[in-house]
């Protein structure tokens, strides 16, 4: 007698079945394309314009290739014997015969993952043959001579977009994991993946907003931004919040947080595990962080000068009102540490010192090298996004997020690709991807003068470049001891441009070099052990003889940072825990708080 199987295997979906679900995701996409048309002929959508000058970037490519038709040649040649080479290498792998690869992915290449792309002759034909054309596609654009500096950098960035977009591992046919899933379902992944993209172009109104996450399964105050505290003031811009302490006593000077305006704060207050805002509280400091207000086109009025005003120094007064401080540790983050470098120098014109110290988080100063992010600013292309932003008062968030997706496309674009639309999967629920897609708008008054007098003219770095509230911005007079903390694979605000701007203000500098990048380089919480960083006691002119004199040291950088901190005149000072509600201000709400909970692609409150 046959045993029967308890576990029933799934059949295969019966054609007809198939048929009926591929006609109804038609009917779907054909409705939501009418509607789009539609929608764009009452709008009066033109043509799309080249806004960044990506078109005449190629055209002067192009000239400048055919001027030197032998170098061309000799660079088609050499790709034609690394095929020879390849075709032979497969050859003598078809027989048997064990070689190295020809062309082998880069470590962390996450693309390239599954074994069939090295053990199945025809995926890994395909691979190797693709990382050889992507190598001669980029050596060939970024070794023409005669571009200028601004050009190649465009030219360079957009062959990378093309070339990430055209590798096999996004497409059905020549990704083995999504072959081998098609062929198990009949097709459904296909059916799936097609319906996650409808959905995707349904929540972006017409636009493509690839989901990273499941976006329900967190919420800001039930299982991310969860550290006790409670919100002490708000205007138009922020909203203050002050953290419940953890111990009896804390250091007398509070720690005031400034966070970048153009992601939300809760960055720095992920999890228990790794919330720098926790840290911070159970070392003793009575932390206080500032959560930017997701502006409309209410606040297009608003410019870098009420940020200042309405931000930092608003925040600033109100730490010292609520705690009787006189002196208070500064940090920020990014664009909220560009803000609080323009505070330091603003408070040093006014012979205000109550910042005591100040801590800087991967912090573009000097905007001479901005990296890839110079690529989307210059003049043409900022004049073109004013445009837009002086029509709806504000830069669309997604649009920014967009952007630096582009950054990492194959971690933050491409793989949701094949996950959502050729696996069919829904996202992963993950909290850093959560906190990513949660993006945030910008003022037109603001970020139109950030982008000119920053980026483009880098005016910040210039003794007197800016005048802000009646003060001539002088870093060079800026005394107060700083403490630099960037990553050395950070791509948004690169190491060494950062170092450059350490380089500015004259008081004690402290610049410390960590792991990884943009994120991860900073929310390295102590426990986790991870990462390392260099430390340094000089601080040279150049930024590779700052590394190359530098000591690699295990562990998180935030106790070296707490180190720093006590060790400054006063540092050690303690006083009894001060608890919100218990100063001169009532507490308006519990953390979070109101502002952070409002979600762009959800036009609600969570």
């Amino acid at each position: 007698m046959t045993q029967q199987n308890p576990v029933e295997e799934k059949k295969a979906p019966h054609p007809a079945e198939v048929a009926q679900a591929y006609a109804e995701v038609a009917q779907r996409a054909s409705r939501m394309l009418t509607q789009h048309l539609e929608k764009a002929a009452r709008a009066g959508v033109s043509a799309p314009t080249d806004e960044l000058g990506i078109a005449k970037a190629f055209m002067d490519l192009s000239s400048h290739l055919l001027a030197n038709p032998v170098k061309l040649a000799q660079a088609q040649m050499s790709m034609m014997w690394d095929y020879f080479s390849l075709w032979q290498h497969s050859t003598m792998k078809m027989l048997g015969v064990p070689l190295n690869p020809i062309a082998a992915p880069a470590k962390g290449d996450k693309r390239f993952k599954d074994d069939d792309w090295e053990q199945h002759f025809l995926f890994d034909f395909m691979k190797q043959s693709y990382l050889i054309t992507a190598r001669h596609l980029h050596d060939t654009v970024s070794g023409v001579e005669g571009i200028d500096p601004a050009t190649q950098g465009k030219i360079n960035f957009f062959t990378r977009q093309y070339i990430d977009a055209l590798s096999p591992s996004n497409f059905a046919l020549t990704n083995p994991e999504v072959f081998r899933e098609t062929v198990k379902t009949n097709g459904q992944n296909l059916v799936r993946g097609f319906n996650n993209l409808l959905n995707d172009f349904e929540a972006g109104d017409g636009q493509l907003r690839i989901r990273m996450t499941d976006t329900d399964a967190f919420e800001p105050g039930r299982n991310v931004a969860t550290t006790p505290g409670k919100v002490v003031f708000q205007n138009d811009l922020i909203q203050l919040i002050q953290y419940t302490p953890t111990t009896p006593d804390q250091y007398k000077r509070p720690l005031l947080i400034v966070p970048p305006w153009i992601n939300k704060y809760y960055i720095l207050d992920l999890r228990d595990k790794n919330s720098l805002v926790k840290w911070a509280t159970d070392q003793g400091h009575t932390v206080f962080i500032m959560s930017w207000v997701n502006p409309d086109e209410k606040l297009a009025h608003k410019t870098f000068e009420d940020y200042l005003q309405e931000g930092t120094l608003a925040a600033l007064d109100t730490v010292c009102a609520i705690t009787g401080a006189k002196e208070v540790n500064a940090a920020g983050y990014c664009l909220g540490g560009t803000l609080l470098m323009t505070t330091l120098a603003y408070l040093t014109a006014k012979r205000d010192k109550r910042i005591a110290s100040a801590t800087f988080f991967t912090t573009l100063i000097d905007f001479s090298e901005p990296g890839e992010l110079g690529v989307f600013v210059d003049d043409a292309s900022v004049t073109a996004l004013e445009k837009k932003m002086s029509e709806r008062g504000f830069l669309e968030g997604s649009e920014m997020a967009g952007t630096f997706n582009m950054l990492r496309a194959n971690d933050l674009i491409w793989s949701f690709v094949v996950n959502n639309y050729l696996m069919g999967k829904d996202p992963f629920p993950f909290d850093l991807l959560y906190w990513n897609s949660d993006s945030t708008r910008m003022p037109y008054a603001m970020h139109s003068y950030y982008l000119r007098k920053m980026y483009i003219e880098n005016r910040l770095r210039e003794p007197g470049g800016l005048e802000l509230c009646g003060a001539k911005i002088d870093l060079s007079k800026v005394k107060t001891p700083c403490y630099f903390i960037s990553a050395i694979e950070d791509h948004i605000a690169p190491w060494k441009s950062t170092y450059m701007g350490a380089l500015l203000p004259t008081g004690p500098v402290k610049f410390v070099l960590g792991g990884s990048g943009h994120i991860a380089g900073i929310v390295n919480p102590p426990a986790a052990n991870k990462y390392g960083y260099w430390t340094n006691e000089k601080l040279p002119a150049a930024a590779d003889d700052f590394l190359s004199g530098a000591t690699q040291n295990a562990g998180s950088w935030w106790t070296d940072w707490q180190q720093w901190l006590t060790a400054l005149p006063k540092g050690e000072e303690k006083v009894a825990a001060r608890v919100p509600g218990d100063g001169p201000l009532p507490v308006l709400e519990d953390a979070p708080g109101s502002f952070v909970k409002f979600r762009l692609d959800t036009q609600k409150k969570a």
